[in-house]
């Protein structure tokens, strides 16, 4: 009798754990780099060329496309924000769900009034966020960023990394895009995301 009962109760949680196990989801795996849990990049407070100031709880339900550049970037920078666009178009009606971020990294160049010129060139709806020099290398650094000044000629340029951050809409960070990454894969990376929340 006890052999009895100890298959059955066997059976109710060996097979109801199978079928737990079956519904669960398998793994989500993304053409970036899963950061999910990373200890950097916890927050932000800067100007948006708009006047307001913002922080990442000003983004909840948001998924959040974070990128670093300056305004007289001769490739990258526009490159990156070209990407965005498409990315957010081939989100097609997930598209409202993302908002981009530009930080610029060069406060000194990069007015909030020319931030706005420059993000209505690529997405009316792109925010562009300022800060002075102290502010902004704070930030960076949170997010570990490097930039630097490079003398050019009677000017300067920048250097500066290239990776895009990905926030989920509880304003966790989750994914660093890599700069050679197509939209194509960027925006799969974001639906999976958006997917795994559903």
């Amino acid at each position: 009798m006890k052999r009895r009962y100890a298959l059955e109760l066997l059976g109710l949680f060996g097979l109801g754990g199978m079928g737990l196990l079956a519904c669960q989801r398998p793994p989500v795996t993304f053409n970036g780099i899963d950061i999910t849990g990373a200890e950097y990049g916890a927050d932000f407070h800067l100007q948006g060329h708009d006047g307001k100031t913002y922080s990442l709880k000003d983004f909840r339900n948001k998924y959040l496309l974070i990128f670093f550049g300056f305004t007289q970037c001769p490739d990258i920078c526009p490159t990156a924000l070209s990407r965005a666009v498409l990315i957010r178009k081939l989100l097609g009606k997930d598209a409202s769900r993302l908002q981009v971020i530009f930080i610029t990294i060069d406060p000194e160049r990069d007015t909030p009034e020319l931030l706005a010129q420059y993000m209505r060139a690529f997405d009316p709806g792109f925010l562009g966020l300022w800060g002075n020099l102290q502010q902004i290398t704070e930030v960076a650094k949170a997010f570990r960023v490097f930039f630097n000044k490079v003398p050019s000629g009677s000017s300067y340029t920048m250097d500066h990394t290239a990776i895009s951050y990905v926030y989920d809409g509880n304003g966790k960070i989750r994914l660093a895009l890599k700069h050679e990454q197509t939209a194509e894969q960027c925006a799969e990376d974001l639906r999976n995301l958006m997917q795994s929340a559903a």
